[in-house]
């Protein structure tokens, strides 16, 4: 079932303790929404629009930056407000399914949201993740004690919340309550739509106050995995004045011969990239036999892996380039080496590491015939 998806970022969450709104606090070292982010584009959906608050929609797309299909728009007063922005800006090519989500719910999986589109395949008009009540609950009495409420029947509800598209536009404006409604199954319910529910899950806990943010950062800690690529690459000399290695142009005698700009460095690097996530190899991606690759700047292949690491949910660790040759000298160029790398990953530079070895005179290296380069990358992805 194709679907659209919709953030809500808007809030001020106050009640999260000092500091930046909760959207924008790292978690994992990465923002709280990016998280949901990433989880809902690996899950497949076709358009992601994030609804930020007045001001900081800038900060909403450097959040989200790397992330295609991705619109920031601008939130309301309340939440029902902002998820009628998201509503109104998807109103261009209506999707058949939109899900709501709070950017505070950050554990979200492609798993919620499937089980969510199987039960709108059932005929029900919305599908909303519940977790039975386990505490006792209690209401203040009017004579400033408690008195117990009896709790069968009752549900904590989840978000992400999925609906079809249309139905939602509509009951959101037949909605005539006092009070803008606190999700978004509450507008269905009025027009008299069917809400099924599904399992929720723990992990789906909101950001709210500031202990929540403790326990979060245990539950990052162990909801990732690291993943490790490889790739090698090598090119023979030919004529020039100079080679291209990690994207830094360094004087030779010679020039390198192959693929684009024949840069060892980032094409082993792309395949690395590429393998940490299972994304086949540059050649794949970028055909040598293609007319349109020759000559171009090597960098573009890392950056469009980078994109395919975002989509997986992938954030790149660290990399290590061994550039392999007894000509030219690599010590000298080191730091420009890493510094470039760092740019084009978008990456602290402490992250990055280039070596350089020879192969004691042996073999086609040793000969001065050609370089090599090797390299590897890990990347954290959800489990």
């Amino acid at each position: 079932m194709r679907f659209s998806c919709i953030i809500a970022a808007a809030g001020s969450g106050s009640r999260a303790g000092e500091g930046p709104p909760k959207q924008w606090r790292l978690l994992g070292g990465r923002p709280v929404l990016r998280w949901s982010a990433e989880a809902l584009a690996a899950a497949g959906t076709e358009r992601l629009v994030v609804t930020a608050p007045p001001g900081e929609e800038a900060r909403a797309r450097e959040a989200l930056a790397g992330l295609a299909d991705c619109r920031v728009v601008t939130g309301g007063a309340t939440r029902a407000d902002s998820v009628q922005a998201g509503l109104a800006a998807l109103a261009d090519e209506p999707p058949e399914v939109v899900l709501i989500h709070d950017a505070a719910r950050p554990f979200v999986t492609a798993a919620h949201v499937h089980a969510l589109l199987a039960a709108l395949e059932t005929g029900a008009d919305g599908a909303v993740p519940t977790l039975a009540v386990a505490d006792t609950l209690k209401r203040g009495s009017a004579q400033g004690g408690l008195e117990t409420v009896p709790r069968d029947g009752l549900h904590r509800v989840q978000t992400p919340q999925a609906f079809r598209y249309a139905e939602l536009v509509s009951a959101y404006a037949a909605w005539t309550g006092d009070q803008p409604p606190t999700d978004d199954a509450g507008p269905i319910e009025a027009a008299g739509g069917r809400v099924a529910p599904v399992p929720g899950d723990p992990m789906l806990m909101k950001l709210t106050y500031p202990e929540d943010f403790t326990m979060a950062e245990a539950l990052a800690s162990q909801a990732r995995i690291t993943r490790v690529g490889m790739g090698f690459d090598a090119h023979r000399f030919g004529p020039g004045d100079g080679v291209w290695l990690c994207g830094v142009y360094i004087p030779h005698d010679q020039g390198l011969v192959g693929h684009s700009d024949a840069d060892a460095g980032l094409h082993a690097l792309t395949d690395a990239l590429l393998g940490a996530v299972g994304e086949g190899d540059i050649g794949q991606h970028f055909p040598p036999t293609d007319p349109q690759w020759r000559g171009v700047s090597s960098d573009r292949f890392v950056q469009h892996a980078m994109t395919l690491v975002r989509a997986a949910g992938g954030r790149l660790v660290n990399v290590d380039v061994t550039l392999i040759c007894e000509r030219p000298k690599i010590g000298p160029h080191r730091e420009a080496l890493r510094a470039r790398l760092a740019e084009i990953l978008e990456i602290p530079v402490g992250r990055v590491s280039v070596k350089a070895t020879t192969t004691e005179a042996m073999g086609f290296t040793g000969r001065r015939e050609g370089l090599a380069a090797q390299a590897v990358a890990a990347v954290e992805t959800p489990l």
